[in-house]
């Protein structure tokens, strides 16, 4: 029996079915056995449906829908015109308009108006019901505004076959249903704001569903919504937001496994196709015989999720390029910042001397477009691999691997500007309008400000910058300013920079330093047309004191005592 590899040999481990007929083929079937990627631990989200379902708009759409419903449904409809019997299907039609809809699956709530006041129209399903299970969207415009709406809600519009498939969908979404929990969140590092402050909206503005909204100085995340795109991951400057189906720590350990073990069964240059469970895997599958055997395809439940940490590690690790697939792209503000993302790796890895093409979004909605994205074969070599482990969190894990890849690239540059809104970047203080009130140090929320300890001083430190605007907006001197840009020198970004000192005011009761010279002529000025506050004046003798000597002097000129000649 001949050795030689069977040229229909394949690699198909719960992914595309991959061609293993060179020895990278047998190496890449090697690697991706040796790690497979699973979905890593996480809570769950439970739904529970009882088929009670939602049908409104016009009632020459709303009644044959009812009708056409499968038996154990118990529906209700809702027609914005004519009406108001009971339908032939069984159940209770309504006229009236529906003024709010929200919720999800097993829980979507609404208030309609029947002429006379809002009512909730799932009382009229039993006399007791408050919500319903599933809804049918029939109306002219949609209740849910989101790009990607919630579990249970339908909007089939004028297509029929929309239509014929969410009839025939709705009798399976009854019983009880389980999601992961794809997120974790720390709010104790999240940027959203600070003292009163809003600064970074990023998972907000990026969300499809909606899940995210504003709790103040902090965000609140609905896991019910949620439905795990990722792209709050991806956007997160600080990593307070992360993705945990799986967590990316776990996800660049088996790339890093994958790499390895590629090596040693006499792969070359390794490449990281990231690419998703679904669409994703369908287009890797078709195009697999089209895509050279040392593109390694890394399977994940969204690629979305993946930001600067998983791309840049995998650099790190050896991979020569590092492809994220986006199949069917949507021009939604979650693709956008996706760009963004890249966009602002690409820009590092320019000004460390790398080609951007070292990390590329490759938007496909067909296998050809897959294929075409490595017409071209990438030449330069990847680094050599790091022996790092995918420990701490996603700034660690950036400032890891940039250390890395600047330690071993010839000619890397100090520093790069990056576009507006990059996560990274300097302070910049007008020193002629600083008064050093500190309130950009106290609302900072990365440490990337700092006082002087006795000192009147403002300092910084970059490599914890994270551009969220809150000391420029907190200044009220307007004497702040951002400047995006990544520091890839790891000494210059890890020390600590002086941004402004004055010298000190020391009171002229007790002669302790408490403000500084700049301030305490300031408020002199803006106080100087007062009459309370003319020359020699107590008034104005009190601006120039501490608390304690201010407090001494109001008690002693109340009992005609002098604080400055005391018995």
């Amino acid at each position: 029996m001949s050795d030689a590899p069977d040229p229909m040999d394949r690699t198909h481990e719960d992914g595309p079915s991959l061609p293993a007929t060179t020895q990278e083929g047998q190496a890449r079937a090697a690697a991706l056995a040796a790690a497979s990627i699973g979905a890593g631990g996480t809570g769950r989200v439970d739904y529970r449906s009882a088929g009670r379902v939602l049908v409104f708009g016009p009632g020459e759409q709303v009644v044959p829908v009812l009708r056409g419903l499968a038996p154990g449904l118990t529906a209700l409809g809702v027609a914005s015109d004519g009406g108001g019997q009971e339908s032939e299907s069984g159940g209770n039609l309504l006229v009236g308009s529906l003024t709010s809809l929200d919720g999800h699956l097993g829980d979507f709530r609404a208030t309609m108006d029947r002429g006379r006041a809002q009512e909730n129209p799932a009382h009229w399903l039993d006399g007791e019901s408050e919500a319903f299970d599933l809804v049918v969207d029939l109306g002219q415009s949609p209740m849910f505004s989101v790009s990607v709406p919630p579990p249970g809600y339908y909007r089939p519009g004028e297509d029929p076959e929309a239509l014929g498939r969410a009839l025939r969908e709705l009798p399976e979404m009854v019983g009880e249903f389980e999601k992961p929990r794809y997120f974790n969140y720390q709010p104790d590092i999240c940027a959203h704001g600070n003292r009163g402050q809003s600064a970074c909206s990023l998972c907000l503005d990026t969300c499809p569903t909606g899940a995210i909204a504003s709790a103040g100085e902090r965000v609140e995340v609905d896991p019910y919504l949620c439905q795990g795109c990722g792209i709050c991951a991806s956007a997160c400057p600080t990593g307070a937001m992360t993705y945990a189906y799986p967590p990316v720590t776990e996800l660049l350990e088996w790339t890093r496994r994958a790499f390895r073990t590629f090596r040693e069964h006499g792969g070359g240059a390794p490449i990281a196709l990231f690419h998703d469970e679904s669409r994703g895997s369908e287009l890797v599958d078709v195009a697999a015989d089209e895509l050279p055997e040392r593109a390694l395809p890394f399977q994940v439940e969204e690629v979305m999720s993946l930001g600067m940490d998983a791309w840049l590690t995998s650099l790190a690790y050896g991979a020569a390029e590092v492809v994220v697939l986006l199949p069917e792209p949507e021009e939604i503000p979650a693709t956008r910042e996706l760009r963004n993302q890249i966009g602002y790796a690409r820009e590092i890895l320019a000004g460390l001397g790398l080609d951007r093409d070292r990390l590329r979004l490759v938007e496909a909605s067909h296998p050809e477009g897959v294929t075409a994205a490595f017409a071209s074969p990438f030449g330069d070599p990847p680094v050599p691999p790091a022996g790092f482990a995918a420990l701490g969190g996603k700034r660690d894990l950036i400032r890891q691997s940039l250390d890395y890849l600047y330690a071993r690239v010839p000619e890397p540059a100090e520093s790069v500007d990056l576009p507006e809104g990059a996560p990274y970047g300097e302070v910049r203080v007008d020193g002629n309008a600083c008064t050093l009130c500190m309130a950009c140090v106290s609302i900072c929320p990365a440490g990337a400000l700092l006082d002087g300890d006795e000192r009147p001083q403002v300092r910084f430190l970059e490599a914890n910058c994270v551009q969220c605007g809150l000391c420029e907006s907190a200044c009220p001197e307007d004497a702040v300013s951002l400047v995006p840009r990544a520091t890839l020198d790891p000494e210059l970004a890890k020390e600590e920079r002086l941004l402004h000192e004055e010298e000190p005011f020391h009171c002229l009761g007790c002669g302790k330093a408490f403000a500084t010279r700049s301030m305490v002529e300031r408020m002199t000025e803006k106080l100087a047309a007062h009459w309370m506050y003319q020359d020699s004046s107590p008034m104005q003798r009190r601006l120039q004191m501490c608390g304690d000597c201010r407090a001494k002097d109001m008690f002693a000129q109340e009992g005609g005592f002098d604080v400055h000649n005391k018995p």
